[in-house]
């Protein structure tokens, strides 16, 4: 797939880990990023996995 397509897939595999060791909110830092694009797909996949930012 494309690269967002990849980056939501990480995100949601980063929420399945954190679920799996407890952790069910987290403090998304772009580190200066904009919100767009990988970054946005990224955070998206994680919320979809249950993640809360």
């Amino acid at each position: 797939g494309t690269k967002s397509d990849k980056s939501y897939q990480v995100g949601q595999g980063l929420a399945k880990l954190a679920a799996a060791k407890g952790i069910t909110e987290v403090c998304f830092d772009r580190g200066g990023y904009l919100y767009h694009g990988r970054v946005k797909q990224l955070a998206e996949g994680a919320r979809e996995g249950g993640l809360k930012f």
